[in-house]
């Protein structure tokens, strides 16, 4: 692989680049080993994971891509295409680009890149780990979900949402962060994922392109459902008691995979690597390490 399309030399936790047909994609890199690819969701980026990664088990490679999805720092292409196909086809370019093998994916929020094996695109993938994230009919995810594709069509929406995220009591009620997470987000980390959508009117065209995609339920189902197709080992980590991803998804995603395994964190939302960093972390570490010893 040519180095102008990867670097290696930086220290853990320093932002790399990475070249893809869409354009620069910027990610964290952290240990040595089998490559594990952690996602994000919208309005977050990377460090949505920071808790986790200091409990995960050495001897892999942990690599966290920022997704265009309202807080990358670095604008796509003007030609891009960001839809939901290109969003999840951009997932397996960052594999290409890293010329990464037998990769462990693990999916969180954004449930897009559950598609690569229905886009052929999961050559790659070994192994996923899924986290509460869309799936099946539920996209846009909930209550948060259909109002922040509301105000991305709406003028100057999303510009008004990003701002309302930064009070904290708005930030709590359900139609914002009130229903994705149970305990506080710090106004720093808030700070750090709106900064790019109030700031850069590149990145607000970025997310809005995916965002007003226009969804056909049935068609989402199928992709879906092509997991049936995927022969790596699958562990779905779901949150039974969120109100967004619909706990009945967890147990189903599981039984689609032919070698899929259903556990549980209780009493986190949606985004439980803040709730349970530690079970979290926990769970997927004993995936990894099974994983080795197989």
């Amino acid at each position: 692989m040519s180095e102008l399309n990867r670097k290696t030399s930086a220290a853990p936790g320093v932002l790399q680049r990475i070249e893809t047909p869409a354009g620069t994609v910027e990610y964290a890199e952290d240990g040595e080993g089998p490559p594990v690819v952690f996602l994000h969701g919208l309005l977050m980026d990377h460090a949505v994971w920071d808790d986790v990664i200091p409990l995960l088990p050495n001897g892999f490679r942990y690599i966290r891509p920022i997704l265009p999805l309202g807080s990358h720092r670095i604008p796509l292409n003007e030609d891009a295409v960001l839809s939901m196909d290109g969003m999840v086809g951009l997932v397996a370019d960052i594999l290409d680009a890293l010329d990464l093998r037998d990769v462990t994916l693990v999916h969180s929020d954004w449930g897009g890149s559950l598609f690569l094996t229905s886009l052929g695109r999961d050559e790659r993938v070994a192994r996923m780990v899924v986290l509460p994230c869309e799936a099946f009919e539920n996209f846009p995810p909930g209550l948060p979900g259909k109002m922040a594709t509301l105000a991305v069509r709406l003028p100057g929406g999303i510009t008004l949402a990003a701002r309302q995220l930064r009070v904290g009591w708005l930030r709590r009620l359900p139609v914002l962060w009130g229903w994705m997470v149970d305990k506080p987000v710090d106004d720093e980390r808030i700070r750090r994922w709106t900064d790019p959508v109030l700031r850069d009117p590149r990145i607000r065209r970025d997310v809005t392109k995916y965002a007003t995609t226009s969804f056909d339920p049935a068609e989402l189902v199928r992709k879906t459902e092509a997991l049936r197709g995927f022969g790596g080992e699958v562990l779905v980590l779901w949150s039974p008691d969120n109100r967004v991803m619909p706990p009945a998804h967890g147990p189903r995603l599981a039984e689609l995979a032919p070698r899929g395994r259903y556990a549980e964190i209780p009493g986190a939302a949606v985004l439980s690597m803040l709730d349970e960093p530690q079970a979290v972390a926990r769970e997927i570490g004993a995936f990894l390490t099974a994983a080795t010893r197989g």
